[in-house]
């Protein structure tokens, strides 16, 4: 019988409204795309964001990263601290796939530039993980190049969430985990001048006596008939924030700070053992790779207040919709993570 204590809709985060499919692609030119891999033991999978639709080794994107704890096997975040542009698209997967797929965007971007690594430069492969390995056989290292290009194949405005590509395998709040993805409308000013902010999350994090539903302690009541867990924290989160605004990195990386404000609502202390990262990029502005000389308008930073609001609100609310999208999954060793909505009715 359903608690009646607990809630039966998904909650609306914060005050903003969301854009037209509350999703990341609710920005303009951004897609995603899964490749979902369910075989036994094998729960796991490949998402890929797609910030256009053209060439990113030549038009790249604004972006910037905020670590709020670095506790991750990443690649790519070195080079794109530094120069601030994004110039392939984010692949997100579990911790021991990370060289298959960097190994795929190299592969990708070669074959749209023959040149990437000879008379080009080489090209910086992006890939953020997370650990899904009480779920998946992470030994048996199933992720491959050909699912990047899968979920390559796959990119859609539709995005499907909870327990598909990358987030097949992840668990959160002792819960299923995975995919989440919303969006916010922030208006700027007087004169109604509005941007958009989507956010998706890999989410993979947190214990469930935290559990901070809406600002409802939803966690420690679920968990108060339980045998108490002390274990650390040990999961992780990467989150995503795109935005139509006219934001360069500097800004960017102040965008992607705020991520970590609406994780911290949902009952994260970001603890040692957990990997937390953010990534910002903005389409307003493609950035030719051979350009000389750069004339980029920028909104001034006194405005960017609501869009600081939105990105805590859409990544709040991108953890939620993973909690609620995630069906309950049986993965390795007969381990079993209860959907959210499974453990709300037991």
């Amino acid at each position: 019988m359903m608690n009646p204590q607990v809630p039966l809709q998904v909650p609306h985060i914060g005050r903003l409204p969301a854009g037209a499919r509350n999703s990341i692609t609710d920005v303009e030119g951004v897609r995603v795309g899964h490749c979902t891999l369910d075989a036994g033991a094998v729960q796991t999978g490949v998402t890929v964001i797609a910030p256009h639709g053209g060439n990113l080794f030549t038009h790249k994107l604004p972006a910037a990263a905020a670590v709020i704890n670095g506790f991750g096997k990443s690649a790519g975040l070195v080079q794109l601290e530094e120069l601030g542009l994004l110039e392939t698209p984010i692949a997100l997967s579990n911790t021991f796939a990370v060289g298959a797929l960097l190994n795929a965007q190299i592969a990708h971007t070669v074959r749209a530039n023959p040149e990437c690594g000879r008379s080009l430069p080489t090209v910086n492969g992006l890939v953020l993980e997370c650990n899904d390995g009480y779920l998946n056989d992470l030994q048996a290292m199933a992720v491959q190049p050909a699912h990047f290009e899968l979920a390559m194949a796959a990119l859609s405005v539709e995005v499907a969430q909870g327990a598909v590509g990358a987030g097949r395998g992840m668990s959160s709040f002792g819960l299923k985990g995975g995919i989440g993805t919303a969006s916010r409308v922030a208006t700027l000013d007087s004169q109604g001048q509005s941007y958009t902010v989507g956010a998706l999350v890999l989410s993979n994090f947190g214990r469930l006596p935290e559990l901070i539903l809406a600002g409802d302690p939803l966690g420690a009541r679920l968990a108060a008939s339980e045998t108490p867990d002390t274990a650390p924290e040990k999961g992780s989160i990467i989150m995503i924030l795109a935005t139509d605004a006219p934001l360069d990195a500097r800004q960017l990386k102040r965008l992607a700070i705020r991520a970590g404000a609406g994780l911290a609502r949902t009952g994260s202390a970001y603890g040692h053992g957990s990997g937390d990262i953010a990534l910002a990029f903005s389409t307003a502005q493609a950035i030719e790779a051979d350009a000389d000389c750069l004339h980029l308008a920028l909104l001034a930073d006194h405005l960017l207040d609501p869009l600081f609001h939105a990105a805590a609100d859409c990544i709040e609310q991108a953890i939620v919709h993973a909690l609620f999208a995630a069906e309950t999954l049986r993965g390795r060793d007969g381990h079993v993570r209860l959907s959210l909505r499974e453990r709300l009715a037991s």
